[in-house]
């Protein structure tokens, strides 16, 4: 039995040494004993690389770049053993298996997968509901993270409050921002955050502001949002009393009724119609005229900071419907390409260039009809609010619509997807096709290639965004 002691929880670096020269030795996964040392301080200096017995074979081994970044993304991981399972991957890529990544299947690689993913949730959801409160001119965080995520998700607040002092502290480890570098501490405790100061009132007038009581929905919302969150967010004590209200809320806009369209014609309706606001709402819009004969208009949805965000084209009949983007059989097949692809809906924030469904009737049918460059650029004013509230790493533009509206341009969908793209005012895109268009192709062959091709755009997609 070979013990290998990690200097501390996320020590990829000496998980990556002392498993190098494992193989070399020919250490068999059952034979090695993985444990997090030393126990005086959770981050205390990297202790030395174990002795390992002499090398068996003089030979060097190579690994796919994926299973790298696979593995420094499951060192976050809390389970205790983590370090076992990608010391057994690495065993079988080294050993007569080096495609087994792509082997979805099997029991260690969709488990490794899960972790990546419960760790990027993670993330995403430390981005999401970190809430600061200001103590002399410093503000301070409070948040209880599943996993060993603080070093991979500080950055984004670096960036995000670039001109602010501030610590997010956590009970396994601390983050500090000086306004020029990042310093990371020891756990603390909540009692060192402050319970309560004037941002709380911005925080609860700003939720009760957005909050629509005609679109509750209390399953995707505690999806979105776990009840473990909510002692840490200020706006949290408004839920109940908004989820009690909002029946009656929802009757007095009923009876209040629709606001009737003025008759004059559509191009001076529009001119005078004022700059549509958040505030406002996305079901106030009236910049074209796709609200006339859509059901209701389709917001975009998913955690603010993540890192991905996949744009359509529109919402189609039944997206239009339910008022969910995606939910429909392109949803449904996008869902499990990303999946495949290495990331879930929960990971993503996902929407439309254009908010409402346009369609022509056939019969009791509704067929969809390609929105206009002009309708496209009426609505970009909303995708570039969500691109401004998300700041995602990566966009996806699924299809050419969605490419138009945030490339300012015409788009060679076939010429042009896969690569990383720069957009104009900053970040990056990807340009790949609409799942409807998988959907629509008649040969069962081609469409098992052109499905293989889109997940590995997400792929690359996920790969990018998920970098630090």
């Amino acid at each position: 039995m070979h013990a290998v002691d990690l200097a501390h929880p996320v020590d990829y670096e000496g998980w990556r040494a002392a498993a190098r020269r494992l193989v070399l030795a020919d250490a068999r996964p059952e034979s090695v004993d993985w444990r997090v040392g030393p126990q005086t301080g959770l981050f205390g200096d990297p202790s030395a690389v174990p002795a390992i017995p002499a090398v068996s074979r003089n030979r060097e081994f190579s690994v796919p770049r994926d299973f790298l970044d696979l593995a420094e993304t499951i060192t976050c991981h809390r389970d205790p053993a983590r370090f076992a399972l990608l010391y057994s991957l690495l065993w079988r890529l080294t050993h007569g298996e080096p495609k087994l990544l792509d082997i979805v299947s099997d029991r260690e690689v969709s488990r490794a997968e899960a972790m990546a993913r419960a760790i990027r949730r993670d993330i995403h959801k430390m981005h999401a509901f970190v809430r600061f409160r200001e103590r002399e001119g410093h503000y301070l965080a409070w948040f209880e993270p599943d996993h060993f995520i603080v070093e991979r998700a500080a950055p984004f607040f670096a960036r995000r409050f670039a001109n602010m002092d501030w610590s997010i502290l956590t009970p396994d480890r601390s983050v500090h921002w000086d306004g020029e570098t990042l310093h990371f501490t020891p756990g603390a405790s909540k009692a060192d955050v402050p319970d309560d100061d004037a941002l709380e009132d911005y925080w609860r007038s700003y939720y009760s502001s957005i909050f629509n009581p005609a679109r509750l929905k209390i399953e995707a919302m505690k999806s979105e949002m776990p009840r473990k969150y909510w002692h840490n967010l200020p706006e949290a004590r408004m839920i109940r009393p908004l989820i009690r209200d909002a029946g009656r809320r929802v009757a007095e806009m009923a009876e209040r009724g629709a606001t009737s369209p003025s008759p004059k014609s559509e191009r001076w309706a529009l001119a005078t119609v004022p700059e549509p606001t958040p505030e406002s709402g996305l079901d106030n819009c009236r910049r074209c005229s796709l609200w006339r004969n859509a059901t209701q208009a389709v917001p975009g949805e998913g955690p603010m900071g993540a890192r991905l965000m996949l744009v359509g084209e529109q919402p189609g009949d039944q997206e239009d419907l339910a008022g969910r983007a995606f939910v429909g059989p392109a949803g449904q097949l996008l869902d499990r390409a990303m999946v495949d692809a290495g990331i879930t809906r929960a990971d993503c924030y996902v929407t439309n260039a254009v908010k409402h469904f346009k369609f022509t009737p056939r019969g009791k049918r509704r067929i969809h009809q390609k929105p206009d460059v002009s309708e496209v650029e009426h609505c970009r004013w909303w995708l570039t609010e969500e691109v401004a509230a998300v700041r995602p790493r990566l966009i996806v533009a699924l299809g050419a619509t969605a490419g138009r509206a945030l490339l300012r341009r015409d788009v060679a969908v076939q010429r042009e997807r896969g690569a990383i793209l720069r957009l104009g005012g900053g970040g990056s895109l990807l340009l790949t096709v609409h799942p409807s268009y998988l959907l629509r192709l008649p040969d069962p062959a081609a469409k098992v290639l052109e499905y293989d091709k889109f997940v590995a755009d997400l792929r690359t997609a996920t790969t990018y965004a998920m970098s630090a």
